[in-house]
């Protein structure tokens, strides 16, 4: 008969409990990546729809920026280039009249953007901040999702 001393049966029960606790963090961890991920996608769909939603307030009250809307609105707005949008965004914004500028639905649209901007930008910084822990990246706890990057234009009101 085989006989294990007691301070080795300890050892084995300890390290096989800290294995069932590093596991249980890390399966807690992953689900917390997969909302944050999911939270980010949905910010970024709604950052999307009040883009259109303000490029066509646009082309309906000055029709002669409709270069820059359709130019605008072929750069897909993805989570790892941000920045094309952003420009077109910009330039689109530089190329309008003070006076489109001001009415009350570009206003408006304007509003609904900064406020999508400002959830999708909350959505990646905390997502930024659970994927750039050491353990999680040494872990690999994000799969093969890509870094999101932040949204960064220029707001209505600076343009004026």
């Amino acid at each position: 008969m085989i006989t294990i001393p007691v301070w080795a049966m300890i050892v084995i029960i300890v390290v096989l409990c800290v294995l069932v606790a590093i596991a249980g963090w890390a399966a807690g961890m992953a689900s917390r990546l997969n909302r944050l991920h999911i939270r980010t996608d949905s910010a970024r769909v709604n950052l999307e729809g009040a883009l259109r939603a303000r490029a066509a307030a646009v082309y309906a009250l000055q029709p002669s920026a409709g270069a820059e809307v359709a130019a605008a609105g072929r750069l897909p707005l993805r989570a790892t280039d941000m920045g094309a949008r952003s420009a077109a965004e910009n330039k689109l914004l530089a190329a309008l009249d003070p006076a489109v500028l001001s009415h009350p639905a570009v206003v408006e649209t304007s509003t609904r953007v900064d406020l999508a901007a400002r959830f999708y930008n909350d959505a990646v910084a905390d997502t930024l901040a659970v994927r750039t822990r050491p353990a999680v990246r040494g872990l690999r706890l994000a799969g093969r999702a890509p870094l999101p990057e932040f949204y960064e234009a220029m707001q209505a009101g600076d343009v004026i």
